[in-house]
């Protein structure tokens, strides 16, 4: 008993106590920092990617439209590039609306975080300070000494010295943590007044998006007026386009079904010679070669695009026209606006079974994949013949421009023996 009463004489108990939960707390604090500070930034670095293909993506689609002719027999192609742009502009706004609202709430959660830490420091620069003056006090009577030699064995001598020893070390390690908590303290600071900068900046740059989004929309419905009131060109356009579709569209069923009949006809002609496999692809995209394995089925949603920088403008399937009100359209691939003379690339390795001219499409390229089939149209230069085989990102010839209008467009279908797939759906 009367040993108990000496430990909480010369050790405050109730302090130590005290100290212990400090230091938890303190642990647990810093653990939440840094679950909520991996998620918000993992949230962050999303959003910021996203942001930053969106502006190329704008970058590319603004090109597009400058080189496009201002004329009549280019509105159309203009309009469309410019709802492309809108669209994109959209998502750009909306994209750094969502990432100011992300900054607000880490902003939120960093100055919750200073504000408890503050409130730490004072609690713990209080507790280290009753432990410096018990310590003073302590030493200016010797009394850790005489606390030693009063002991009634050398065993309880023994014991008494461990716990002076432990509480010197528990003094060490409160001064620790509170430089920790301090340096803590300030990473937040830095990071908050950091954070604020951030959201200053997106402010600024949402702002300037919206304007421009806002001239947008009111040039796209001045255009779109224009349009209509050149209903009749349109519509004497979409029917060319609609027989030029139709030439193509014969051309790769008649080239597919020869090839399908060929290959029943000699099996060998799905093999590829080690030769051909081993290929080196001309186009550097090392990551997008590592991902392809196997057959061509097993790639789905892997596969490159057939142009590095590329604009889809015309969707796979049935959709609305562009302008004309009631009036259906039907795409059997893509079509892909690019810059002028841009190299088109093969998405997977395989053989030239057609190459052939097309009305209105220029240059056709057919590859066969063993049951699939990629289509290559509009092509200006073209660099492989049929019979040919070609390796993964092969360049295989460049986009065709439009003289009239100075558009550059690819158009890409994929299908399955005589199925018609969505490209989309099998390009990354």
């Amino acid at each position: 008993m009367r040993f108990q009463k000496d430990i909480k004489k010369w050790i405050n108990y109730p302090s130590n106590l005290i100290g212990f939960w400090s230091k938890q707390l303190f642990l647990i604090i810093l653990l939440c920092i840094l679950c909520i500070n991996f998620s918000t930034a993992q949230i962050r670095k999303d959003l910021e990617d996203r942001r930053r293909k969106l502006i190329k993506d704008i970058q590319l689609t603004s090109n597009l439209l400058n080189k496009t002719t201002k004329t009549k027999a280019a509105a159309l192609d203009h309009y469309i590039t410019l709802r492309k742009q809108i669209q994109q502009r959209e998502l750009l706004v909306s994209t750094i609306r969502k990432e100011i609202e992300v900054t607000d709430l880490s902003m939120n959660r960093a100055s919750d975080v200073v504000e408890s830490l503050t409130g730490d420091i004072d609690r713990l620069e209080k507790e280290y300070g009753k432990l410096l003056r018990r310590a003073y006090r302590k030493k200016k009577n010797n009394s850790d000494l005489g606390f030693v030699f009063s002991a009634e064995s050398i065993n309880q001598g023994f014991q008494r010295w461990q716990y002076l020893k432990q509480y010197d070390e528990y003094r060490k390690k409160q001064a620790l943590l509170i430089i920790e908590t301090k340096e803590t303290l300030i990473i937040k600071k830095i990071q908050l007044r950091e954070t604020k900068i951030d959201k200053e900046r997106l402010i600024v740059s949402v702002e300037k998006q919206a304007s421009i989004l806002s001239a947008e929309l009111g040039d796209k419905s001045k255009l779109l007026r224009t349009l209509r009131k050149d209903e009749k060109r349109l519509k004497s356009e979409l029917r060319k386009k609609r027989t030029d579709h139709e030439g193509l569209n014969k051309a790769i069923e008649k080239a597919i079904i020869k090839d399908m009949a060929a290959r029943r006809k000699n099996e060998r002609d799905k093999k590829v010679t080690k030769k051909d496999i081993n290929k080196k692809p001309q186009r550097n995209d090392a990551v997008a070669l590592k991902r392809l394995t196997g057959d061509f089925k097993n790639n789905q949603g892997r596969l490159p695009q057939p142009v590095e920088n590329g604009l889809v403008t015309r969707r796979f399937g049935k959709q609305q026209h562009p302008t004309l009100p009631g009036v259906q359209i039907t795409n059997n691939g893509i079509d892909i606006r690019t810059e002028r003379n841009a190299k088109v690339f093969s998405v997977f390795e395989g053989k030239v079974v057609s190459k052939q001219f097309i009305p209105g499409y220029q240059n056709m390229l057919i590859i066969q994949h063993g049951d699939f089939y990629t289509v290559y149209s509009n092509l200006g230069e073209v660099f492989v013949k049929k019979e040919d085989s070609v390796g993964t990102m092969e360049n295989i010839g460049t986009v065709a421009m439009d003289r009239k209008t100075n558009v550059s467009e690819v158009h890409f279908e994929v299908w399955k023996d005589k199925t018609r797939l969505n490209p989309e759906n099998w390009v990354r």
